[in-house]
């Protein structure tokens, strides 16, 4: 049977589960932060699952109106600081993944602060993708090893990477079909499950069904059973 140890979740959806309810786009990322806590405390607590990577803010979220960008930056500091409690009671482990310099230094010292102390931590890793895109990741990769005199192997190249780990299951929420430049390397073999549901509404039962799902799936990985 499958075990889903890494989930990657694309949480899609939060400025137009707002708009469909004549809110503020901001209200729907507000929305958003409380089923991330919802997800990651039932994969804290899930047999199989050790890892859960989220994408929070990509290289390309800059590109969005200065004061929702602005919005977004208070809610991860805001997000982290009162998770602090929740990673600590249910032993998970805080890891960013992304170029983390493009953040103010109040933010950069909370992302470090929420990693130092749940270091020891040894259950459930949630790693938050921020400032991140798979290209500039591989990129920045290549660019760690670039001058080995022995030439560059697939092994040094993941090493390399924010994330040395391959993906067994990813999620796309809100109803788009790409993978917007998430974990490109990473999610080679993921079996990959496109929902329209809207990440406000994503809840856990909702992954519950996926999880059942995808155990279903024969996982050849290029071979033949």
């Amino acid at each position: 049977m499958n075990k889903a140890r890494h989930i990657a979740i694309i949480m899609d959806g939060n400025g137009r589960w707002a708009e469909l309810k004549g809110k503020k786009r901001v209200q729907g990322h507000e929305a958003g932060a409380k089923i991330v806590k919802e997800i990651t405390t039932f994969c804290s607590n899930a047999k199989d699952i050790e890892r859960l990577t989220l994408y929070a803010f990509s290289t390309e979220n800059w590109k969005r109106p200065r004061l929702e960008v602005e919005f977004l930056m208070k809610l991860l500091e805001k997000y982290l600081k009162n998770e602090l409690n929740t990673y600590i009671r249910n032993n998970i482990r805080f890891e960013p993944i992304g170029d983390l310099r493009a953040f103010s230094k109040s933010l950069q010292k909370t992302i470090q602060t929420i990693q130092e102390k749940t270091a020891h931590c040894d259950g459930l890793v949630q790693a938050l993708a921020l400032n991140y895109g798979a290209q500039d990741e591989i990129i920045r990769a290549v660019n760690k090893i670039k001058d080995c005199d022995d030439g560059i192997t697939e092994v040094m190249l993941s090493n390399a990477l924010d994330s040395k780990h391959s993906v067994d299951l990813l999620i796309r929420t809100g109803g788009d079909h790409r993978l917007s430049n998430f974990l490109l390397w990473q999610v080679a073999y993921a079996e990959i499950f496109f929902i329209d549901t809207l990440w406000p509404d994503f809840k856990v039962e909702s992954l519950e069904k996926i999880l059942k799902d995808f155990k279903k799936i024969e996982r050849r990985f290029g071979g033949i059973k």
